[in-house]
Order: C-alpha cells, then sequence, then structure tokens
C-alpha cells in the first residue's frame, strides 16, 4: 500500500546527462584524456533533486522508454528519494539523454537527444485524471514544478485544463530559446512565473532594464504572480 501522496510534482524533462571533462583547453578535433559521467539531469529532475534535499518527497511526471537507460534511469532516482511511480513509459520511444563535452575553456559542444517527452505529449498527465492523482471531479491541489521543455500545445492545454484549475503551479522557463511557449500561462490565476531578464524580455518582447521593471511588464501582461532574476 502507499503511502500518503507526494508533496510536489515535477513534471517536464528527465533524461540521463552524460558529461565529458578535461581540465585541458580544447578545440575542434581535440582528443585528451579526461572523465565521463551519467548523471540523473533534466529540468523536472534537477527540481525534484533539490526539493529532496529540502525534505520534501517529489514525484515527477515524465516520460521514459522501456529501455535499460530507463530502468536504470529509474532506479538510480528511487535511491536518490525522487517518488516514479507515476512516470509514462514508452513501449516504442527511447529515453531522452543530453551529452556534453567541457574542456578548461568552458563548454566545447552539447547534443540534446530529448525527442521522446515532446511525442509522448499529454500521455504524461493521465496520472492527474485517472484518480491516481486526481481527476476532474477531485483535481490535484498540491504544487507543481513546470518544466517550459514541454510542446507549446501541452503547456496551452495545461493552461486551460481543469485538472489544474486548483494546482499551485510554479513555472520555470527551460532556457531563453523557449521562453515564448509560457505565454498561455501568464494568465493563469494559480500560475508563478521564475524568469530571467531576457526571457521576461521575450515574454513581453522588450528589453528589461531590472528585474523589478521586468515584473511589472509581465504584471502588465496578465501574470498573476512572476519573480523575475537579474541573472541567467
Amino acid at each position: 500500500m502507499r503511502e500518503s501522496p507526494p508533496d510536489i510534482l515535477c513534471i517536464g524533462s528527465v533524461l540521463w546527462d552524460i558529461i565529458g571533462r578535461s581540465s585541458l583547453h580544447m578545440h575542434l578535433g581535440s582528443d585528451v584524456p579526461g572523465r565521463i559521467e551519467r548523471l540523473p539531469g533534466g529540468v523536472a529532475m534537477n527540481i525534484a533533486m533539490t526539493l529532496r534535499r529540502f525534505g520534501l518527497r517529489p514525484a515527477i511526471l515524465t516520460a521514459l522508454g522501456r529501455d535499460s537507460q530507463g530502468n536504470d534511469l529509474i532506479e538510480t532516482s528511487r535511491v536518490l528519494g525522487v517518488d516514479c511511480d507515476y512516470l509514462y513509459r514508452s513501449d516504442d520511444l527511447p529515453t531522452d539523454r543530453y551529452m556534453a563535452i567541457e574542456g578548461g575553456n568552458g563548454l566545447i559542444a552539447a547534443i540534446a537527444d530529448a525527442h521522446s517527452l515532446e511525442a509522448a505529449g499529454d500521455k504524461i498527465l493521465m496520472p492527474l485524471s485517472d484518480g491516481r492523482l486526481g481527476s476532474l471531479e477531485a483535481p490535484w491541489e498540491g504544487p507543481v514544478a513546470l518544466d517550459g521543455n514541454l510542446t507549446e500545445a501541452l503547456l496551452s492545454q495545461i493552461a486551460s485544463s481543469p485538472l489544474f484549475a486548483k494546482s499551485d503551479l510554479r513555472v520555470a522557463p527551460a532556457s531563453p530559446g523557449k521562453a515564448e511557449r509560457l505565454t498561455p500561462l501568464l494568465a493563469h490565476p494559480r500560475a508563478t512565473l521564475y524568469v530571467n531578464l531576457e526571457e521576461a524580455g521575450i515574454l513581453c518582447q522588450r528589453n528589461f532594464k531590472s528585474a523589478y521593471e521586468a515584473a511589472q511588464g509581465l504584471l502588465d501582461r496578465g501574470a498573476r504572480r512572476v519573480l523575475v532574476t537579474d541573472g541567467g
């Protein structure tokens, strides 16, 4: 029998980060000694791991392949205290991965093989409608950390869905390049947007000189609650 529901849902990107690091400066064609690590990653997973360190019990809603990479990621996540019982596993989509090479002179190159989350679409939300975490009659009332790696279509669906009508939505772009996807959530009455100056500027289609000015710009655009930082 399961214990009480999770404290918070983290919805979005969960994948393997495969990082090669060397202390040497690198350039095109470099072949140098270093270390290669494979770590749980993705915005939703990073949020979940941080919340776990503060004593909360997060659950992730994401898409993983029914493959060895997915099995390993679930096992590692559970050791870290992240609830994986509600995530969607696909028979025909692989587990997403991100690979980066870092040298003494910074990031050299990176490739994100992260198509499965987008391809899975609203299948990752099934626990919120089938009674495991909520339903149309009794929607989830707790906090939700929402990651901008979801497609614009799915974020629009979430913005108008009665399944999230009582949720405390905490929304973060995955990167400035994906900030515009959050536009449908600006006016959600229970959403708080966490953005930096660049992301706020993209959402408002103008440049801001300060976090205060950016926050005011977002509020003028219809946002209910925002937190803007000067940095990245």
